[in-house]
């Protein structure tokens, strides 16, 4: 698991890695030292996962603030 760059993934990717993180760790099959190589790939993952998900809202926050209505000020269609 060592050596492994979160660089180049996508988010769907870092997702889907960490989760198999979790797997491998949740099945108690790993030595300690892959236990604690798993982890810290793990936490790098989460990171990464964070760091986009907070780039993905501010950018939500931009176009609201630029482009977008309020949802909640818009009239909602009645069903005739």
């Amino acid at each position: 698991m060592a050596g492994k760059s979160t660089k180049a993934l996508s988010f769907e990717a870092a997702v889907a890695e960490l989760e198999q993180v979790v797997a491998d760790m949740e099945s108690g099959k790993l030595s300690l030292d892959d236990s604690l190589a798993a982890y810290q790939r793990g936490a790098d993952l989460l990171m990464q996962c964070r760091s986009r998900l907070d780039d993905a809202h501010q950018q939500v926050r931009i176009l609201e603030d630029g482009v977008l209505k309020n949802f909640a000020d818009t009239p909602k269609a009645v069903d005739a």
